[in-house]
């Protein structure tokens, strides 16, 4: 049965699984004045074909059956729920109270699913994803707030990304792809508004392919739009999709979608409570067929609309059932799927649940976020990382992922410090996000140069400028996909907030008008040499490496295990990557192959 709405001749059919239910009704909406329609059950589904309804018709469910929340059952014919599979909502989520209050209504809070239109184009073009350009995280409202280049009604939507110097500034930088935070519809945390505070982040999704309404007020259309310029300029797009939980969060969470519905399709203990793999109350189960199959239509759907892959948050949840498996029916259904076959995955490969930290133990064929190579980086600029642990985090971290590597590289994301702060902060500074400062990482392997947070002083400012260079030229000769976080080009900082998930304000946002234009030329020009020298980008090609002190002689195992060794030179066919620790510099250049010897082993 095709779940959802979908069009039949002459009308729509709605299909919505529901299998613990006693009944469902079918709720059109015609302004505030609602119609039920009784559903006919069909298995573990209930359906209806409705002639004379098409596209634009609101509508939603309700549900009736035992109210045991001990037992997983939350039926409650009071509250609005929202189609699991819809793909467009007639407004954003908001908070309420009574949104798990049995038998209070909730159909004037609920957004109202619409029934789409099929318009869908068809995909026609392989993926963007080139690892000799950098992948670029960014928050697209944040992202765009406080462009003033940017129309002030289109700020803070997907439409703004397609502006004319927003492309421009991704094409200087070099940008390959831009990977999207979460831009499925998500509701606010219940603690955030009693504290005056916002969901920023969107990592609370409620419904896994309805666009948020805030972020794209053209729905389907506008994002097709901004992926169209977005290619046209020879970005591709990926989208960071949440399919680890979703925002009904634990049993006092609110009643929104599938928890009124199936509350089977979340991960229960023997005893009946929820399972929280994912810290955040619930954990969608993905050894659940309808799960994966929520998950799968999810990716199809936005992949026809030329999305060129996707990043999964806390992706070691979708192989889990309840460990982790690397041959978890998911993995073999997205590579059989002739829509996603060829689409770029990239696993966040982690979660907090038992034997949740799975780096390197993805399939072959998905990329994997590398927190080994954040923090090792960072060690070693700080001043206590070891030079052969740099050097294999440089050649693509072997050591996890083998050869060819699949790592993505990064040294900043959106939740952490910004690079900035990373080189201005010891300690986090988030007591504005209501929590007594003690949410947020705590050991960020950051460093201050003995000052904490801005400062003036002159030599404190060249040293963290110097600091950033290394760092960011550092991310650009790494061998593999690299990723930059936006705004991290030129110097942005959030104040010593590491975690501004609930910052929909000038801390969150980008601040344009300050940024650090010299510091942003740097990076152009180090996206230039990367562009250049595929045998140090391109995984693909083996290179022959030769490893050299800083005064000229060939590395030894002596040289590597020195604990005071100061760095190393690599010659890597056409080109040359000189680390030298104590200068707090990194010198890139191009340099004759070096002659024929048999190379000394990598570290």
């Amino acid at each position: 049965m095709t779940p959802g709405a979908s069009a039949i001749p002459g009308g729509t059919r709605f299909a919505v699984r529901a299998r613990e239910a006693a009944a469902v009704w079918l709720c059109l909406f015609d302004g505030d004045d609602e119609r039920r329609v009784a559903m006919t059950r069909a298995g573990d589904w209930f359906a209806v074909d409705m002639p004379g309804v098409g596209p634009g018709q609101r509508y939603g469910y309700r549900a009736e059956g035992d109210w045991a929340p001990d037992r997983g059952r939350w039926f409650d014919p009071a509250k609005l729920l929202v189609d699991p599979h819809a793909v467009e909502l007639d407004r954003r989520f908001a908070w309420d109270p009574s949104l798990s209050v049995q038998g209070a209504d909730t159909a004037a809070i609920v957004p109202r699913a619409i029934v789409p239109a099929d318009t869908t184009p068809a995909l026609a073009e392989p993926p963007r994803v080139d690892p000799a350009r950098p992948i670029y995280e960014l928050n697209v409202r944040g992202f765009t707030m406080l462009h003033p280049d940017v129309p002030t009604e289109q700020r803070g939507t997907i439409a703004a990304l397609a502006h004319p110097s927003i492309i421009a500034h991704l094409t200087k930088i070099g940008v390959g792809a831009v990977e999207l935070m979460p831009i499925v519809a998500w509701i606010d945390e219940r603690h955030l508004p009693p504290l005056g505070l916002t969901n920023a982040w969107g990592y609370n999704p409620v419904v896994p392919m309805a666009i948020d309404p805030g972020l794209a007020p053209g729905g389907i259309t506008e994002l097709r739009n901004t992926i169209a310029a977005l290619h046209g300029a020879g970005i591709g797009v990926i989208l960071d999709l949440v399919f680890n939980h979703t925002g009904e969060s634990d049993r006092d969470g609110p009643i929104l979608s599938l928890r009124g519905l199936d509350d089977r399709s979340y991960a229960h203990a023997p005893d009946g409570s929820l399972i929280n793999d994912t810290g955040t109350g619930n954990t969608l189960d993905a050894g659940d067929a309808g799960v994966r199959d929520l998950i799968l239509a999810s990716l199809r759907h936005f992949a026809t609309l030329g999305v060129d892959g996707f990043r999964f948050d806390l992706a070691t949840v979708i192989a889990r059932s309840p460990g982790f498996e690397r041959d978890a029916p998911i993995f073999a259904a997205i590579a059989a799927d002739p829509v996603l076959a060829d689409r770029v995955m990239i696993a966040e490969p982690w979660d907090i649940g038992p034997g949740g930290y799975q780096l390197g133990h993805f399939p072959a064929g998905w990329l994997e976020w590398n927190d080994r190579y954040r923090d090792d980086v960072r060690r070693f600029w700080r001043g206590d990382g070891a030079v052969g642990t740099l050097a294999t985090r440089l050649m693509g971290s072997g050591d996890i992922f083998g050869s060819p590597t699949r790592s993505v590289n990064f040294l900043a994301a959106h939740d952490g410090f910004t690079l900035a702060d990373l080189v201005a902060h010891v300690e986090r500074h988030n007591h504005a996000n209501g929590e007594d400062n003690r949410d947020g990482h705590g050991d960020n392997l950051s460093w201050n140069h003995g000052v904490e947070g801005p400062s003036s002083d002159p030599a404190v400012l060249a040293a963290r400028d110097a600091d950033l260079r290394a760092l960011l030229a550092t991310l650009f000769a790494t061998r593999g996909v690299i990723q930059l976080t936006a705004g991290d080009e030129f110097g942005r900082s959030q104040r010593g907030n590491n975690n501004a998930y609930a910052q929909d304000n000038a801390i969150g946002w980008v601040d344009w008008a300050t940024r650090d234009v010299t510091l942003e030329d740097h990076v152009a020009r180090l996206a230039a040499w990367r562009r250049e020298r595929p045998e140090v980008s391109d995984p693909a090609i083996p290179g022959q490496a030769l490893w050299l002190t800083l005064d000229g002689q060939v590395m030894t195992p002596a040289h590597w295990e020195a604990p005071d060794c100061p760095g190393f030179e690599l010659r890597l066919d056409g080109a040359t990557i000189r680390i030298d620790r104590p200068a707090r510099q990194v010198t890139l250049d191009q340099v004759r192959a070096p002659a024929a010897s048999p190379p000394p082993p990598a570290p």
